[in-house]
């Protein structure tokens, strides 16, 4: 019998990092030797740039960038992460913006325009707020993860060594996007009123679970390991966490492109209102090498 085939992977998602390990422990197909990353973003702008790892976990505005752009990746249609983002927009207690609507021509700090949690975020004040991207003055921390995008001309990049809750103390910025990293600090607080009611009224009108991050694999991986990957995304298929009864949680997050269709259309539709790609870019494209690699199992 042929060896397992070994794929190096960079994944955060502690589920699906965790049940991978257990159930290819004695796979006699893949293994998978996974890189340890802290916090996991880390490991994006490696893999579009270089394609250092096998496959990778990766923000879902950096893949659709990474396929624009014409980097040698393969999308899968599975999310790794998921999160409502009412939250995830705060100001410093005592001097926040009263409303969404008080930040037209404010500033707004964010590690980096193409963060897929900004992008939702921008979505939700367009949409709840009448601000479009361009109504707001944004200051950025990063590059993209692909380096051939460039900011549009609503941001500013912060010189210095400056953290976002750095600009919030400092006067800096009025509000601040975070994503998983929002410290436990009482002196932050949302911008958006009770966050989490506004969240499950957001998914009872859209019924979608807003999607951050998705599994990359490099594409000379696909096209030399066909059949392994194909046994992968069944053990991936096996692995993925079941909907929680009455809650609107990451674990309700789209698996297959059927069922990722609509949430990843609206994030590539908020893309296209952002500037965030060089092109029009569908779903049937971001997903097509994957549907070509498992065919009907996608």
């Amino acid at each position: 019998m042929d060896d397992p085939v070994r794929l190096s992977a960079a994944i955060g998602a502690r589920h699906w990092r965790v049940g991978l390990e257990f159930a290819l422990a004695d796979d006699p197909l893949v293994r998978l030797e996974f890189h340890n990353l802290t916090p996991i973003h880390h490991a994006f702008a490696p893999m579009v740039r270089d394609q250092r790892y096998d496959m990778s976990e990766l923000a879902i505005v950096s893949a659709a960038q990474a396929v624009a752009y014409g980097k040698p990746i393969v999308v899968l249609p599975m999310t790794l992460a998921a999160r409502f983002h009412h939250g995830s927009l705060v100001g410093l207690r005592g001097v926040a913006p009263a409303e969404p609507e008080d930040l037209r021509g404010a500033r707004i700090a964010v590690r980096a325009y193409s963060q897929t949690t900004g992008v939702w975020v921008r979505g939700l004040l367009d949409e709840e707020a009448g601000l479009g991207a361009a109504d707001i003055h944004w200051l950025t921390l990063e590059d993209a993860h692909v380096g051939e995008y460039a900011d549009p001309p609503w941001c500013e990049r912060v010189r210095g060594n400056h953290g976002l809750i750095d600009l919030l103390r400092t006067g800096g910025a009025a509000a601040a996007v975070f994503g998983n990293d929002l410290p436990p600090d009482a002196d932050l607080v949302p911008v958006f009123n009770r966050p989490q009611d506004a969240d499950r009224a957001w998914y009872n009108h859209n019924q979608l679970v807003p999607v951050n991050h998705v599994l990359v694999v490099r594409r000379a991986v696909a096209q030399r390991h066909p059949e392994a990957l194909r046994h992968l995304w069944e053990v991936l298929r096996a692995q993925r966490p079941l909907p929680s009864r009455g809650t609107i949680a990451a674990d309700m997050a789209p698996f297959g492109i059927s069922a990722m269709t609509r949430p990843v259309q609206r994030l590539l539709d908020l893309c296209a209102q952002q500037r965030l790609l060089p092109r029009a870019l569908s779903v049937e494209e971001l997903f097509a090498d994957a549907r070509a690699l498992l065919g009907p199992a996608a």
